[in-house]
This record gives structure tokens, C-alpha cells and sequence, in this order.
């Protein structure tokens, strides 16, 4: 019986999927069955009919955008996830276990709620400045506090952060503390220990929660929703094609997508199973 089960559930993941794909190469302004012949058209195509992706500037713009996001995203949660965990794994303080939950507890916000929170809290702060300064000379800063880039940044980095604070204290919390000890008998200060021993023993949970963090980014739609400003990720700009229209040039998005998902997973497990044989 479990055979059948796991026939079916790999059937329910990857058939649409395969099909996807297919519909990506076929020669149709529908995306959908009759094959009507091969065609790369969705991909490189700059007829006005058959627009590829690569040939899209509102497409371009919009991928650019969300590298850009995804990015920023990922290097802030590193920094953010090594930090943290050296304080709850390495430091005991008072009040540790409280700030640890609060420190979690955008995993178990809904993505909508997170965004919509972010956006509030911003509007009040432009109201604070604006009363304080005069609309004026708050001008710049409130600007920059508007739905756009920056608050899609933060309100990702919000829970995605956290994320990446698991992955690696998970790692660290196996690491054995003698090495580091060993490496400061030797000579090494406490911070050379860090960069020289613990560092890349945290390796391939680095790599990992990067991965991670930047897949998680690059394709995240409610929280993004209410932060983006007039310039979309690609989710964003998706969705609103989705609303009017739909050609086969978004399963030619999905397939370079899966692709590059598969790309990055490939390199993560090749260098864990690397460190690993190290």
C-alpha cells in the first residue's frame, strides 16, 4: 500500500512540474495541450506576439529587482543568524529564554500579518517625523520609509533572519568548544579561534542558510505584497500578469527558476557531502 502512496505523491509533485516545462517549449500563444511544435520563442523572442523572458524589460526589471531583494536578504541574515547564535548557544544572560522566543516567534506570523504590521509601524513613524520635523525636512527620510525597496527588505529579513539563526546555531550547538580552546592555547586570541576554527566548521551551514534565506526571498508574495512599492519583484509582477492574462512566457520564468533552484541545491549538497568526506 505505501508503494502506492509514494507513486502517487511523486506523481502529485513533479507531474505538473514535467508539464510546465513542456508548455514552456511549445509553439502556442496558449499555454496548454495541443503540442504545436518545438520553439524557444518564450525565452529569447522579441516578436511583439511571442515575447521571451530574456527580452521582457518589465520581466528583466522585475528578476533584477528581486535579486537585488534576495541579496540584501541574505547577507543581513547571516550576519544577523552567526551573531545570534554565538549569543544563545555561547552566553548565558538574564532573560535569554525570553528573548530567544521573541527572536522565533515571526515563524509562526502569517506572511500577511508581517507585512501588513511592517507597513503600520512605518506609517507611524512617517506620522512621528512629520509632526516632529515638519513635512519639509522629513521629507528624505520618510521617502525612503514609503513601500519599496527598503521595507520589502525589512520585512522579509524579519522572519528570514530567523530562519537562518536556526540553520546555523543547529550546526554550531554540535561543535565541539576544545577546538577553539586548543587553538587559543596555542597562541590564538579568542577572536583568531572564531576565524580560523569555528568559522569554518560553520561552513556548510553558512552555505546552506544563504541558499535558503535567498530561495526564500526571491519567490516570497505575502509579505512582499504590502511593502512593494511602484518598481515589483517578480512574485508581484507574476501575480499581476496572472490577473489580466497568462502566456507561455511565465512557464518559461518557472523553468529557468526550477533550474536555478536545482542549481543551488545541487551546489549546497555538494559541498556539505565535500566537508563531510573532509
Amino acid at each position: 500500500m505505501y508503494v502506492v502512496y509514494i507513486i502517487a505523491f511523486l506523481l502529485f509533485l513533479f507531474v505538473p512540474l514535467i508539464i510546465n516545462g513542456i508548455i514552456a517549449f511549445n509553439n502556442d500563444e496558449v499555454p496548454s495541450f495541443p503540442w504545436r511544435g518545438a520553439t524557444l520563442d518564450w525565452f529569447y523572442s522579441t516578436n511583439k506576439d511571442h515575447v521571451g523572458v530574456f527580452n521582457d524589460p518589465r520581466m528583466i526589471r522585475a528578476i533584477g529587482m528581486s535579486m537585488r531583494v534576495a541579496l540584501l536578504v541574505t547577507a543581513f541574515s547571516l550576519v544577523a543568524g552567526t551573531t545570534s547564535s554565538f549569543l544563545f548557544i555561547r552566553e548565558n544572560f538574564r532573560g535569554k529564554q525570553v528573548l530567544y522566543l521573541a527572536i522565533i516567534a515571526p515563524l509562526v506570523i502569517p506572511g500577511i500579518i508581517l507585512g501588513i504590521s511592517i507597513l503600520v509601524f512605518f506609517h507611524g513613524i512617517i506620522g512621528v517625523l512629520k509632526a516632529f520635523f515638519g513635512p519639509h525636512l522629513a521629507r528624505p527620510i520618510v521617502r525612503s520609509l514609503r513601500p519599496g525597496f527598503l521595507l520589502v527588505v525589512l520585512g522579509q529579513f524579519s522572519f528570514i533572519g530567523t530562519i537562518a539563526t536556526l540553520v546555523i546555531s543547529a550546526r554550531l550547538r554540535k561543535f565541539p568548544i576544545e577546538l577553539e580552546e586548543a587553538a587559543m592555547d596555542l597562541g590564538s586570541s579568542r577572536w583568531g579561534a572564531i576565524f580560523s576554527v569555528t568559522l569554518p566548521y560553520l561552513l556548510p551551514a553558512l552555505f546552506s542558510a544563504g541558499i535558503l534565506a535567498f530561495l526564500l526571498s526571491f519567490e516570497n508574495f505575502s509579505t512582499t505584497l504590502f511593502l512593494i512599492g511602484a518598481k515589483p519583484t517578480l512574485p508581484i509582477f507574476l501575480y499581476s500578469k496572472l490577473r489580466f492574462f497568462i502566456t507561455p512566457e511565465i512557464n518559461a520564468i518557472s523553468v529557468i527558476l526550477m533550474g536555478g533552484t536545482a542549481l543551488l541545491g545541487l551546489i549546497g549538497m555538494t559541498m556539505r557531502s565535500g566537508k563531510e568526506v573532509g
